[in-house]
């Protein structure tokens, strides 16, 4: 878990990648590498995400994870499928215990303190503030009252804007959404445009 929070903390970003389709995770990877972003959540809003893990899996250099995942079963098939991470929207038990049992880290959702204290309790690596936007870096701050040193991770609305701003108020790591990966770009393999876009976001921080 330790190389798993120092190498967040060094790289700073993960590109979450929600698409209605993804003509080639590997390439779009490569891509986001390229532009100097290393982490990379699919999410399983996109359909046959493990097909889309393994391709991108294969990629040397990236670090390649499962988002919002719900279920039991949901973190057993990215594992399987070469998840070095999972992610959750939420609480969710069943994923933790998974993650456990696999040693893979997991990053669980959580907005208010006590969400935070029940994912910790529930071994999460780090804590995903969502919507990270709608309470702003003062929030993240305020968090580390509590909670000093535990790794938070800004997402929701965090874009080349505010992202050094909830870094600078304490958070271990954001996430990019949209604005590095429009689903638009995704679906159409706009594999340069996507490159460009990381690269200005890991500019802005």
């Amino acid at each position: 878990m330790r190389d798993f929070l120092a190498g967040l903390a060094e790289d700073r970003v993960i590109a979450v990648i929600r698409a209605p389709e993804i003509p080639d995770a590997a390439e779009l990877s490569a891509a986001l590498l390229q532009g100097g972003v290393k982490w990379v959540e699919f999410t399983y809003t996109t359909p046959e995400l493990p097909v889309h893990l393994r391709r991108a899996a294969s990629v040397p250099g990236c670090r390649i994870g499962a988002g919002t995942v719900l279920t039991a079963a949901q973190a057993e098939a990215a594992v399987e499928a070469g998840a070095a991470y999972l992610v959750t929207p939420g609480i969710r038990a069943e994923v933790a215990r998974v993650a456990a049992q696999a040693e893979v880290p997991v990053v669980m959702g959580a907005l208010t303190p006590t969400e935070v204290a029940m994912a910790l309790d529930l071994g999460a690596a780090g804590v995903k503030i969502f919507p990270a936007h709608s309470l702003g870096p003062r929030y993240f701050k305020d968090l580390n009252g509590p909670y000093p040193g535990v790794p938070l991770v800004a997402s929701g609305g965090v874009n080349p804007a505010n992202a050094a701003d909830f870094l600078a108020a304490g958070a271990h790591a954001v996430c990019a959404g949209s604005d590095v990966v429009p689903a638009s770009a995704v679906t159409a393999g706009d594999w340069a445009g996507i490159g460009r876009r990381a690269k200005a976001f890991v500019a802005a921080l």
